[in-house]
């Protein structure tokens, strides 16, 4: 399934999923076995895993968080997706700064990015409600961010982000929701999957 974690490489003829259509391997192009309900959790799992860029530890301990708050809640899935949106990573690639998540991630680790006139470099950070992402003055120099401001008049962001391409600032509008979201995945699988 395409996740699109090349960022805009995975919109064009290069995407590895059009190059070869096939698993790797010697012996690709054999005949899959039907898999069993634990497979199935599991390749949920592993999707919305690598489509937030996260290591195993960091998602369990989301998905923990959210099967512990889920007599308190009404949705827990709504629960899980708003803890992975609302992570700094998250917010920039949204908004467009970073074309994929993996360089977004690299960017707060490089204090690119200030939360509130504060420099953050955690990745894991998360983001509330009336909080405000604006780029640091000294990264604007840098090449990566050259055309910045062309790519952001283009950019969309979601509803629940409010994106000002002049200044190069983001702001928190509202809470994420599981609509806007759309995961690659079925959430309660991953529910059952940590639930063993």
């Amino acid at each position: 399934m395409k996740l699109f974690l090349k960022g805009e490489r995975c919109l064009s003829p290069k995407c590895p999923m059009i190059k070869k259509p096939y698993p790797p391997g010697q012996r690709r192009k054999r005949r899959t076995k039907a898999l069993s309900e634990y497979g199935k959790e599991l390749r949920e799992k592993q999707k919305l895993k690598n489509w937030y860029n996260l290591r195993e530890g960091q998602f369990r301990n989301y998905v923990k968080a959210a099967l512990r708050e889920r007599h308190k809640v009404d949705d827990a899935e709504a629960l899980l997706i708003k803890l992975l949106e609302s992570r700094l990573d998250n917010v920039v690639f949204r908004l467009g700064f970073a074309a994929s998540r993996n360089a977004a991630r690299a960017m707060v680790s490089h204090r690119h990015f200030l939360v509130n006139n504060k420099v953050v470099n955690i990745p894991s950070y998360s983001i509330k409600k009336g909080d405000r992402i604006s780029l640091d003055a000294k990264s604007l120099k840098k090449n990566i961010l050259h055309n910045l401001t062309l790519t952001l008049k283009k950019q969309n962001p979601p509803s629940w982000l409010g994106l000002d391409a002049e200044k190069l600032e983001g702001k928190v509008i509202k809470e994420p929701v599981l609509e806007e979201a759309l995961p690659p995945a079925e959430i309660s699988s991953i529910f059952e999957f940590y639930s063993r």
